[in-house]
């Protein structure tokens, strides 16, 4: 029998990546009521932070002998320029390891230079790796294809030597695109949603969607503030934040949070929790910051959204806290559809806020009489090549979807982004939407 010294180094991060997600599995199911508030919560973060290490550890090795190794044997290898090569390659790892830490340490009213430099590096480190990949495989493919086997030449050696510099280069080329298209204020993308039984006097009803801002690491109090001044010039009649606002607690990031207390819509700002609010587990406190600052959480729960013309005419809007909230064990929390829709019969128009789209299918599942559900947690992908994969794992994406004859789903691809300062293949959005009556 193997023993666990004589394995590989990428089986022993594999192994340690199993151990640590067997912690947070035992965490969650067994010691989630004996340990106490605070320890549960730097416990889960760290676990998190640790998971993520091990798993990257595995591809962070394959870098180090694509883009350093490789080279060892060449004459180049004993030159000054490739010293500095190998110090900017383990800087560039390190930082990208440590990214995950900065929630745990780095956490403030603005972000620091070193949060933003390591989370770049993440992004950079998901890039470069799906392209060393990809071009290992066609190389792969095109060795088993031209029948030449293994058998090395000057040819193989120069194709392997190209194949880290193409990645590279990708890379920074894709990671500066991305660095500029997240520097940018986020689109208003204006949709019109037709809302069956609407009443009338509450045509042309403006809500602004906004979702995933992640204040943390890489977002502070002055993205934020630029995000209220572009609401408040769409002066909605409604304001709605489903999900994902922050990732640290309220008493740590409030200084952060305070341009909020800036919106005014007339009708009410409305706020149901994301998956990330929970991996704070802080989710009272923030609820408590949000009312001091007249935004009203929908903790599973509905109010009335009465006319300005007629109180005789209204619409149901309704919350449901994430289902994260569930596979954590959150006390007092989860997604709970029936205690949310209490009071809303299928003879007004109702409009529901869940932060997973996966959310609004069961909804859909258990009450299709709901008309429109807006959600968020996709970021569009955020960045090339995650997109896949989020499309892949959300029966809706971004955008606008019409279920049946009388029901819309839209999902934000969010308002900020989460850690990592770059957006590829996906923009930040501030969403107005028009309610139409038919």
């Amino acid at each position: 029998m193997i023993s666990f010294k004589q394995l590989p180094i990428e089986a022993k991060a594999a192994v340690a990546a199993g151990v640590v997600f067997f912690s947070m599995m035992l965490s969650r199911s067994y010691l989630a009521e004996k340990l106490d508030f605070r320890t549960r919560r730097w416990l889960l973060r760290l676990q998190m932070a640790l998971f993520a290490n091990t798993l990257m550890l595995m591809g962070s090795l394959h870098v180090w002998r694509s883009t350093v190794t490789t080279f060892t044997r060449s004459s180049a290898a004993s030159s000054f320029c490739f010293m500095l090569w190998k110090i900017a390659v383990f800087m560039f790892l390190a930082l990208a390891h440590s990214s995950f830490f900065t929630l745990l340490f780095l956490v403030a009213e603005e972000p620091y230079f070193f949060s933003l430099a390591a989370y770049t590096c993440l992004g950079s480190y998901i890039i470069l790796i799906f392209f060393l990949f990809t071009l290992g495989s066609v190389e792969q493919a095109y060795k088993f294809l031209a029948g030449r086997g293994a058998k090395a030449g000057t040819g193989n050696k120069n194709r392997t030597a190209l194949k880290p510099v193409l990645a590279v280069l990708l890379t920074v080329v894709l990671t500066v695109v991305g660095l500029l298209n997240a520097s940018q204020p986020p689109t208003v993308n204006s949709v019109e949603i037709p809302v069956h039984k609407l009443p009338s006097t509450m045509n042309n009803l403006k809500v602004v969607l906004l979702s995933d801002i992640h204040l943390g690491p890489t977002v502070g109090k002055t993205k934020l503030a630029m995000i209220v001044r572009m609401v408040k010039a769409l002066k909605p009649d409604i304001t709605v934040i489903v999900g994902d606002l922050s990732d640290a607690e309220a008493k740590i990031i409030r200084p952060a949070v305070e341009p909020l207390g800036e919106l005014d819509s007339p009708l009410g700002t409305y706020f149901v929790t994301g998956n990330h609010e929970y991996y704070t587990s802080d989710v009272s406190n923030w609820f408590e910051l949000l009312k001091s600052f007249n935004i009203q959480p929908l903790h599973n729960e509905n109010v009335k959204i009465v006319s300005p013309k007629s109180t005789f005419d209204w619409f149901c809007l309704a919350g449901v806290d994430d289902i994260e909230a569930d596979v954590l064990r959150y006390s007092g929390h989860g997604m709970d559809l029936k205690k949310a829709l209490r009071g809303c019969s299928s003879e007004h128009a109702i409009v529901l806020l869940a932060h997973q789209p996966i959310a609004a299918k069961w909804a859909l599942q258990e009450r299709p009489d709901i008309n429109l559900i807006l959600s968020g947690h996709t970021h569009g992908g955020q960045i090339f090549p995650l997109n896949a994969g989020a499309y892949l794992l959300n029966p809706f994406f971004v955008g606008l979807y019409q279920v049946g004859q009388n029901t819309f789903v839209y999902v934000s691809p969010g308002t900020m982004y989460y850690g990592i300062p770059m957006r590829l293949g996906s923009r930040a959005e501030i969403t107005e939407i028009i309610l139409r009556s038919p």
